[in-house]
């Protein structure tokens, strides 16, 4: 069993779930307590049950209430020490021997399932997107990416199935209240990916082997989920022949996702 959960994911909050036969792990807790442990419930997951959360970058976003689930339900937290450097706050409020470091680019296990962190171009101190493997199977996580490189390429090849970021329309983005200054920094190199370029990045992962999709970390002011899936699918399947070779969805900002098993 390998099985796969969006709680919810957007500009306003991440929290995903990983599961297999002996673990439950969470990767993010950007919500609050009260909004993770309803959204568990509704899979039939209790915060008791989990054996970790793991942290991918010190963003708001993305460890809300970090030092909150942790200290409630006993739970270790698995971050990398820039990270761990970055949010004094969440740290002080989890137990010593609940502060678990990992290194960037080395596999570490939670139970049956093997993490691989690797580093993604954001601007926090070090955060990084996770393979994540059990049962001879791959899957992947990527957010917050400003752009892809050849290396970030490779670790996400040969996955079954990925959460990858398609976080704004670059003329939503254009046309939107934000600031010069935050739209500069949202469509530069350690900001965010776009519609677009998450099309152009999945099309050649199919090719690898990815066949199922989760669009993930949708900006709730430039972009809309309809629009995500339009703009990638259309990317993806251009030229193929057989549209049953990539299975595509949108994660939603505040709810559950689907429960995927991992094929």
């Amino acid at each position: 069993m390998f099985k796969f959960c969006s709680l919810f994911s957007g500009s306003s909050g991440n929290c995903l779930l990983v599961e297999s036969e002996n673990s439950k792990v969470l990767i993010d807790a950007g919500g609050s307590a009260k909004k993770i442990v309803e959204a568990l419930s509704l899979i039939g997951v209790k915060p008791e049950d989990l054996k970790a959360i793991v942290v991918t970058h010190e963003h708001s976003d993305h460890i809300k209430s970090l030092g909150t689930l942790s200290k409630k339900f006993n739970i270790p937290v698995f971050a990398n020490i820039e990270t761990w450097n970055a949010m004094p706050e969440q740290k002080e409020k989890i137990l010593t021997e609940n502060q678990k470091t990992f290194t960037v680019n080395k596999d570490f296990e939670i139970e049956d399932l093997k993490f691989c962190p690797f580093n993604i171009p954001h601007d926090a101190a070090n955060p990084c997107g996770f393979n994540i493997y059990h049962d001879n199977k791959k899957i992947s996580i990527a957010t917050d990416l400003g752009h892809i490189t050849p290396e970030i390429m490779e670790h996400l090849a040969k996955s079954s199935f990925a959460l990858l970021e398609s976080n704004y329309d670059l003329n939503v983005l254009k046309c939107s209240r934000y600031p010069y200054t935050l739209k500069q920094r949202i469509a530069g190199p350690l900001g965010h990916l776009s519609n677009e370029t998450s099309g152009k990045v999945i099309s050649k992962l199919v090719d690898t082997g990815l066949n199922n999709v989760l669009l993930g970390h949708l900006s709730k002011e430039n972009n809309f989920p309809e629009l995500a899936y339009k703009t990638v699918a259309e990317e993806v399947l251009t030229g193929r022949n057989n549209e049953s070779d990539i299975h595509i969805a949108v994660a939603r900002r505040d709810s559950i996702s689907k429960v995927i098993e991992i094929a």
